[in-house]
């Protein structure tokens, strides 16, 4: 297994467990998540970052008991789908990011989309600059979809696919969307 932190800074030399930015509700003996933590993403899921910092997207992928119909349709033969707004693509083909490896020691499994914490500072083991984030979807079997705007896309939330946004990057877009079984979400800027 292998554990990444991407960043857009080119100089980290050490990461230092530090609070989430916006804590939010965690379920009863899990709010030590907002602490101060160390954050990775696995190799099976770093397609999730491979983004500019503040690029609204949703991503999506089959869990065990997506339907059949609703996995063939919406991801056909990829293994997951990764859409954007149409006016970042072209800070997606020019900008670099940065893959840092880290460590697995010390670690511990959230058994969510493929994050990890470490409660300790971590020294990475390697710096990877990433550029033409466009291409690096489909060699991980994601296909990149542009669309022109996210909001069409609300219905993913009533499929049986994984869908998410990370950290609440479709916030950045001012979309308000009431979510099945809640009394509306708003993710304002």
């Amino acid at each position: 297994m292998r554990l990444f932190h991407f960043s857009d800074n080119p100089d980290i030399a050490v990461f230092e467990p530090r609070p989430v930015r916006t804590p939010s509700i965690r379920p009863t003996g899990r709010e030590w998540l907002n602490g101060p933590l160390v954050w990775a993403i696995d190799a099976d899921h770093d397609f999730m970052y491979l983004f500019p910092r503040d690029c609204p997207r949703i991503l999506i992928w089959a869990k065990p008991e997506t339907l059949e119909t609703e996995r063939r349709h919406w991801l056909g033969d990829w293994r997951a789908v990764a859409y954007a707004e149409r006016h970042w693509l072209e800070r997606l083909e020019a900008e670099t990011i940065h893959r840092y490896e880290l460590p697995t020691e010390g670690f511990e499994n959230l058994d969510d989309a493929g994050m990890w914490v470490a409660r300790r500072r971590v020294v990475p083991t390697e710096r990877t600059a990433i550029s033409r984030l466009d291409r690096e979807f489909a060699p991980r079997g994601v296909e990149l979809r542009v669309v022109d705007s996210l909001q069409p896309l609300k219905s993913l939330w009533n499929t049986s696919l994984h869908v998410c946004n990370p950290q609440d990057h479709m916030a950045l877009s001012g979309i308000i969307w009431e979510l099945p079984g809640s009394d509306g979400l708003s993710l304002e800027h």
